[in-house]
This record gives structure tokens, sequence and C-alpha cells, in this order.
């Protein structure tokens, strides 16, 4: 009998070598089976709102691993893409497979968006996922006070900001005329009042008004002022090349717009949707997003500078209801600052 119990068990063991992706209730993995769909699918249609020197070399790289897939790439800055894909739904065309986007509540408050828990999703922290699977972050923009080292010593350097306050920082502060959704999250972390009172006493600070967080970093290199509002992935990269700026790290908070991807509601082809959804959320991909010089949402890839280690700063990502209330932000951000 022993003999025998021996035997059966060998056959057994040979028979589950022999099965592979299949189970002993001949099951098959369900990514095989993913695969397998978006081979006989052979298209993915992808619309995004990042940049092109970083989003096309992340399709190339996916591309590389399915070859059979044909894609293509739609990029539009956020509003507008947001616009297209309300106008395209609305008419009745479902035309995308897969959004990378910012504004992930508006598309979710439409219906737009259908959630997937790829099995990437466990490696990111609960600030840069959906709690219902809508979207998974991609990549993070950190809005930072940043200053020219040329012109502004560190220990001098405007530390939260009630320090931006101080009579000597009048007219020497760059700012975005567009930063409703920084406006709107300090609505939500201070509450109206003081956040209102602040933004009255700033205004006062008669700041620096240009459009886009890239030129403000650029004029702040250059010398143009001493002080301003840009992405800390951006002076970094900026320091890097060996330019005079500096960014600050105890503000609090520091507000944090996450683009994420998300899988259509209506995807022609989800399964070769889900294969590069799972690819970007990679670490593969998001160390491909770090060597783009960019702020990967992933846990476990290692900062661009030991500075810039997330779990370190006080973020707070932009609210919903910034993003479903946008318009009454920006309103109120303009009459406050009389743009």
């Amino acid at each position: 009998m022993q003999r025998l119990a021996k035997v059966t068990g060998w056959s057994l063991i040979s028979f589950l070598l022999l099965i592979g992706t299949e189970d002993v209730w001949g099951q098959t993995d369900p990514r095989a089976k993913v695969l397998e769909a978006a081979k006989k699918e052979g298209r993915l249609i992808w619309y995004t709102s990042m940049a092109i020197d970083t989003s096309k070399p992340m399709l190339d790289a996916f591309l590389k691993e399915h070859p059979y897939i044909q894609a293509n790439l739609v990029r539009l800055g956020a509003e507008q893409m947001t616009n297209r894909i309300l106008n395209e739904t609305r008419a009745g065309n479902w035309l995308f497979d897969v959004v990378v986007l910012s504004e992930m509540e508006v598309l979710i408050e439409r219906k737009l968006l259908s959630p997937y828990h790829s099995p990437e999703r466990k490696a990111y922290g609960k600030e840069f996922k959906d709690e219902h699977g809508f979207w998974t972050g991609v990549y993070n923009n950190n809005l930072v006070l940043s200053y020219n080292t040329n012109l502004v010593r560190e220990k001098e350097a405007p530390k939260d900001y009630g320090d931006l306050l101080d009579p000597k920082w009048k007219g020497k502060i760059l700012m975005d005329s567009t930063d409703y959704d920084w406006y709107g999250t300090l609505v939500n972390v201070w509450g109206h009042e003081r956040a209102e009172d602040y933004m009255k006493q700033l205004a006062r600070q008669s700041p620096i008004w240009r459009r886009g967080h890239g030129l403000i970093a650029q004029l702040l290199g250059a010398g143009e002022a001493p002080l301003g509002f840009a992405y800390n992935f951006r002076i970094e990269r900026m320091k890097k090349d060996g330019a005079p700026v500096e960014w600050v790290d105890t503000f609090d908070p520091i507000m944090m717009t996450v683009t994420g991807i998300a899988l259509s509601t209506r995807p022609n082809h989800p399964n070769a949707a889900k294969l590069f959804i799972d690819f970007v959320l990679s670490k593969k991909g998001q160390e491909m997003v770090r060597r783009m010089r960019r702020v990967p949402s992933r846990s476990d890839i290692e900062p661009l500078a030991p500075k810039m280690d997330q779990s370190k700063l006080k973020l707070r990502r932009v609210p919903k209801d910034v993003y479903l209330n946008m318009e009454k932000y920006a309103r109120e951000f303009r009459k406050i600052f009389g743009l």
C-alpha cells in the first residue's frame, strides 16, 4: 500500500507539471485568458493628457511586449481631453479604451469609467488610487514653493504659507493664474473662511502672474523673481542641469495632483486595455516614469531624490469636491486676486 501511495503521489505531481497554467479543476489562469482575448482584439485606443515625450515611449515599450496589438495614441491637454470624452460619449461615440488623466472625478460622476482592480494595485498607497477601483495613479505633480538660490539663501526661504505674507516678498512671488485646484484644496483642508482670508492677504503681496508651472520654473531659474510655485519634479530636473533653483519641503499641505489610468465603461478592446493598464502600473512601467524624471505613484519605486520621498511630505491630493466644483473655485480665486 505504501508503494502504491508513493506512485500515486508522483503521478499527481507529474500531472500538475504537465497542465502548466491550469489547476487541477481545469480552470485557466485569468491572466492567460486576458492575454488570449487581447490577441484576438488586436487593437487599443489610448486617450491621454501625458506629454508625448512620456506617453509615446511608454506605449512603444508595451507594444514591444505585445506586437500583435495595434494602438492609437490620442494626446490632448487635460481640459481638452475631458471635453472631448464628454462630447463623444454624449453623442454615443465610445472610442477610447483607456484614459490617463488627472480629472477622473468628472468622468466617474458621468459614469464613463469602469472599475478595474489590476493585480498591480497592491503596490499603491490609498492616496494614489481610487478606493472603488476606478483609477490608479501613474505619476504625481506636487506643487511646491521654489526659489532662486542666487537670490534667496536657504535659511531665508519661506518655510510655510504664513511666511509668504512677510512684506519683504511683496511683488516677488510668481504664481499661476489658473491655480484654482490649489485654492480649492486649501479650502477643503483649512475650511473656507481661513483659506479665503489667507488668499486675500496673499493678494496684497501683489503676486506676479504667469500661465503654466513649467514657465514659472524657467523664469525662476532665469532670476526673473526670487520665489514661485512650481512642481518639484521640474525643479529637480533643473537642479540636475545646473540651474540655481531649490524647493521647500516643509509646507503643510503640499497640493498633489495624481494623474491616473482608467478603463472605459464601454471599451471596444477591454482585454488589450487591461493588459496596458497592468503594464503602466507594473514596476517596469513605473521605473520608466521615473527615468523620464517624473514622480511615479507606485510606492516601491525609489524617488528621484531623497528629498522627494513622498512618505515624508505633507501631501494632500486634490479632493473630489474641487474637481466637481472647479468653476465655483475658479470664480472665487479670480475675484480674490482681481484676475
